[in-house]
């Protein structure tokens, strides 16, 4: 199975929010399976259906903890915590480059699940900050909108460089 090629930066879809999905079907489950299989060809901890260029709400995350994958449909984060982890992000939509990022270390996220279920589970460490990211993409953000202009700026030069 291959899968559709990573929209590059600044594709505006980039920056668009995702549609909601109504409900799980064997389309939304094609869809994660496409997604799976292009987050482990990068390969990757997380990917979000807008990086495909498909504009709904759906993501897909694996950290290699031995958790395995979660699907998740319409994420919405529901607590985070205080405490703060940093981490070396990146995204195959802008590659060559790299930020670190400081984000919550644990987050609480509501989704439908793989059957359409809804359901809320815990994220921490690299999982966190995986689900985060995704989201991020699903409201039309990438990682590096979360630096300072400055820092941003830097960034997106380098990767020009790199284009």
């Amino acid at each position: 199975m291959t899968h559709r090629p990573f929209l590059r930066w600044p594709d505006p879809r980039l920056r668009m929010p995702a549609e909601p999905v109504e409900a799980v079907d064997d389309a939304v489950r094609a869809i994660w399976d496409e997604m799976v299989q292009a987050m482990q060809a990068m390969p990757g901890v997380g990917l979000a259906a807008p990086q495909l260029g498909i504009m709904r709400r759906l993501a897909v995350v694996d950290a290699g903890d031995g958790q395995g994958v979660t699907r998740l449909a319409n994420p919405r984060i529901l607590h985070a915590s205080a405490t703060l982890r940093d981490h070396e992000e990146a995204s195959p939509n802008l590659p060559g480059v790299s930020a670190r990022v400081s984000r919550p270390r644990a987050v609480t996220v509501a989704f439908l699940d793989e059957t359409g279920a809804e359901r809320e589970a815990e994220f921490v460490m690299l999982r966190a900050t995986s689900v985060q990211h995704q989201i991020d993409h699903l409201d039309g953000r990438m990682y590096f909108h979360r630096l300072s202009k400055v820092k941003r700026d830097m960034l997106l030069r380098r990767a020009a460089k790199c284009a």
